[in-house]
């Protein structure tokens, strides 16, 4: 295993300036963000893959700090009725792209289509209770509702990771989070059955966290499944988790002190003992991959969030 920056993690940094900054931490790979969620501050997917000398200068930037691209991100919401015909375009060109640069994994989500064609927002079903809203007189059963958004999600994953296998992509690595079918262990388990091996799981143990879960465990259930893992921790504030729960409308905006939860750097939510026993899970289930820091700390510059975060795990590693 290695260190890797997944560069979303300093915005405010040019990708030269993002690329030193690794190199400076002696960090040898690196995760792009290709678009989706992410405005993509350090690629430009489809101007690359338009451009072959851009690309291949794209590339220099990289070997000649002695970085690899360890993956491409595009954690995007495909099946999303309004936005995921782009959000399909951007994964795809993120797969051309991996494949040109000889990177053998991209890191997205599941995505979660509306409850019908007509639908304008997802439709994430969560707590599949009561099957019939009594207030609903079309007869809708809820539990019908999930399991034909999976079978939309199962063949659009079977179409775009034979996609993915003509480009040399041979990981996709789908991250667990809410409002995503796969979100935790049974989920990603499900598609990966339906899918086949291309797919596996971004460990990401911030999401797990506040959900809950144990990622240690989590890993030692998924094994060969795991095919990427994102270092971003979790904050709890007692006071508002007593009151409120985890589940709040907008956690991630506003006053820090009233929320449930908060993304922090790595060590500052949860210590040493338990990324070392992240660490130890993984090497037991045979991964040999990247540990890609991803901060989103709203309350430190984001290169010492960076800078705290390899300097711990790299202790570990």
């Amino acid at each position: 295993m290695e260190l890797s920056l997944y560069t979303d993690s300093v915005p405010n940094l040019s990708l030269d300036a993002a690329l030193d900054l690794a190199a400076s931490l002696g960090i040898k790979a690196v995760e792009i963000a290709a678009g989706g969620q992410s405005s993509a501050p350090h690629m430009r997917v489809f101007d690359l893959l338009d451009d072959p000398a851009a690309l291949r200068q794209y590339g220099e930037k990289l070997t000649s700090r002695g970085i690899r691209m360890a993956a491409v991100n595009c954690s995007a919401w495909p099946l999303h009725p309004r936005y995921g015909d782009d959000h399909t375009r951007t994964i795809q060109a993120a797969i051309r792209l991996a494949g040109e640069l000889g990177v053998p994994k991209i890191v997205t989500m599941s995505g979660c289509p509306g409850e019908t064609p007509s639908s304008s927002i997802v439709n994430w079903i969560s707590f599949a209770w009561p099957a019939q809203n009594p207030a609903d007189t079309s007869g809708a059963d809820l539990a019908a509702v999930l399991e034909s958004q999976w079978q939309q999600a199962i063949a659009y994953w079977q179409e775009m990771a034979a996609y993915a296998q003509v480009h040399g992509v041979t990981k996709i690595a789908l991250e667990l989070h809410p409002v995503h079918l796969v979100y935790n262990t049974p989920t990603l388990l499900r598609m990966r059955e339906a899918v086949g091996p291309v797919i596996g799981a971004n460990v990401d143990p911030s999401h797990m966290f506040w959900q809950q879960m144990d990622p240690v465990k989590i890993v030692h259930a998924l094994g060969p499944a795991v095919h990427h893992v994102h270092l971003k921790d979790t904050a709890f504030n007692a006071g508002p988790l007593a009151l409120n729960g985890v589940i709040e409308l907008n956690p991630w905006e506003g006053d820090r002190a009233k929320r449930s939860w908060v993304f922090t750097t790595i060590g500052q939510g949860h210590g040493p003992e338990f990324w070392a026993a992240l660490v130890g899970a993984l090497r037991a289930v045979g991964y040999d991959d990247v540990l890609s820091i991803e901060n989103e700390d709203p309350d430190r510059p984001a290169e010492a969030g960076v800078t705290q975060a390899a300097e711990l795990i790299s202790g570990l590693l």
